[in-house]
């Protein structure tokens, strides 16, 4: 799927980001009365333990602001043409460092406000420390946006039922649960999804999970949308 967060920075030599540095400028975007805010294409910060990420990685992009009250109260206002290609994924990250063997539990909530125009999808989005795996958990999407790879069937974990994708990006492989009807609030069990993937699919070993990013993978938000974070929470161990 999309290079993000960590893979961003790896994957900056994909994105022309001199061309993307030209259309990200200052944006007209909303007043938030915040603590952080950034117009930079890579601005973050660290709030409460979570790490929050502009992250405007793709090609065609055009002006994203970032503001955050907490790293679990934040949102995103983007302008970005309607075209086709992933544009950006401003997150929120949460850093686990540890194997699924040795994960008691890993949940999440989650309370959002997203817009009802543009072509975008809400989601988890959990990588190996290796970066072999991408995990991703659309909980709502809107627009022409679709997963990676071939269907797989539908399977109910964690406390939802999502329909499940499995494909490769080329740098790695990608398994995206979309759930079957979209949803802005809610809590996501998501160690028995890691299991099913490792234990009852084998499709990966016992890999260390080294973050759970949260965000708006963004392809067209015309005209200026703002996504917002109301609530999250990541907790496991």
């Amino acid at each position: 799927m999309a290079p993000k967060t960590l893979r961003g920075t790896v994957r900056a030599l994909i994105a022309p980001a001199l061309a993307l540095a030209a259309t990200v400028g200052p944006a007209s975007a909303p007043a938030h009365a915040a603590v952080w805010n950034s117009c930079d294409q890579w601005g973050n910060t660290t709030l409460d333990g979570y790490i929050l990420y502009n992250n405007i990685w793709g090609s065609g992009a055009g002006s994203q602001c970032v503001w955050a009250n907490s790293g679990t109260n934040w949102g995103v206002w983007a302008d970005h043409p309607d075209t086709g290609g992933i544009k950006s994924y401003p997150n929120s990250k949460k850093v686990i460092n540890k194997p699924i063997s040795s994960l008691s539990s890993l949940t999440s909530t989650y309370r959002v406000t997203v817009p009802s125009a543009g072509a975008y999808n809400t989601s988890y989005d959990i990588w190996d420390t290796d970066h072999d795996y991408e995990i991703m958990l659309w909980v709502n999407h809107h627009g022409a946006v679709g997963p990676l790879g071939t269907a797989q069937g539908t399977v109910s974990l964690g406390g939802h039922t999502w329909n499940v994708y499995k494909g490769k990006n080329g740098a790695n492989e990608v398994f995206s649960f979309l759930r079957t009807s979209d949803s802005t609030s809610g809590t996501v069990n998501i160690l028995p999804v890691l299991k099913w993937i490792k234990d009852t699919k084998g499709w990966m070993g016992d890999e260390t999970i080294g973050d759970v990013q949260f965000g708006y993978e963004i392809t067209s938000s015309a005209g200026g949308l703002d996504f917002r974070t109301d609530s999250l929470t990541v907790s496991g161990g």
